[in-house]
């Protein structure tokens, strides 16, 4: 299988690429300022505002599949438009697509998601997210939507443990809510299953979340405890009383994505009391 990594140098994206080229596939991927350090891969730079970049590195690959591992938070060129670009460049040259999407496409009024869920996003990232799900169902009828929720992994290139290891040290400032509650899944494991997806004939949405829903704090917790930091120096707080918007308990319901896949998606009082 040949295989591009659209965010090769990101978080998900490096292990993603790290995996595919032990897996023995033929692997490029793309980076916005600098490649990444997994050797056996090939690389190219890819800017998503680009369309007739993107054009251009997927006609040079070849890719059987595409994995869409990047977006911004502030950028709606790339997180919503980008995607679509990726789609129509995906059915040019016959490729099969996988976006990964987030669980910030819900608001919470329901609490549990399955796949059938239609998104109705309350904040900018979310409706971003949104869009480019819809925009890649329309432009590539059989790419794969791969929904997930919150990224942990063993070092601090997870957004949620760089935050644990500053507010244990003090050096940084916030809290850590109660009241959010996610299905965290561990990187190693959403990277496994996004390639098993990809190894497959699989289309439409899936979901691929963690089994356990914690708290944002309850997971700030297993985290200091997993990496030998003082969990009592976390601040708690609620987000209902805070100004951030978002939905407070959002949780993916991954049951049936997962009787499909080998990969077990563990939850986080699993992979974080457990070696991953």
């Amino acid at each position: 299988m040949t295989l591009l990594v659209i965010g090769g140098s990101g978080f998900l994206g490096a292990e993603l690429v790290r995996r595919a080229v032990a897996a023995g596939h033929a692997t490029a991927a793309t980076f916005a300022t600098g490649p990444g350090r997994v050797a056996g891969a090939t690389w190219h730079a890819l800017d998503l505002h680009a369309p007739d970049r993107i054009d251009a590195v997927v006609a040079e690959v070849g890719p059987r599949v595409m994995i869409n591992a990047t977006s911004s938070r502030s950028d709606w060129a790339v997180t919503a438009e980008g995607p679509v670009r990726l789609a129509m460049a995906a059915v040019k040259y016959g490729s099969r697509l996988i976006q990964v999407s987030s669980d910030a496409v819900f608001s919470g009024a329901r609490v549990h998601y399955d796949e059938s869920c239609l998104p109705d996003p309350l904040t900018p990232y979310g409706a971003a997210k949104a869009a480019a799900e819809t925009g890649v169902r329309l432009v590539h009828t059989d790419a794969v939507i791969a929904r997930t929720s919150l990224i942990i992994g063993d070092g601090r290139r997870s957004e949620h443990v760089r935050a644990v290891h500053g507010l244990a040290a003090g050096t940084r400032d916030g809290v850590l809510f109660t009241d959010d509650i996610r299905c965290p899944v561990h990187v190693f494991d959403l990277a496994a299953a996004l390639l098993e997806l990809a190894s497959g004939d699989s289309k439409g949405v899936h979901h691929l979340a963690g089994a356990d829903a914690v708290s944002r704090h309850e997971l700030g917790i297993l985290v200091a405890r997993r990496d030998g930091l003082d969990a009592s120096r976390l601040p708690a707080g609620l987000r209902a009383h805070s100004a951030l918007p978002g939905g407070l308990d959002i949780r993916l319901d991954s049951r049936a994505t997962q009787e499909r896949l080998r990969t077990t998606l563990r939850g986080a009082r699993t992979f974080l009391t457990t070696e991953a």
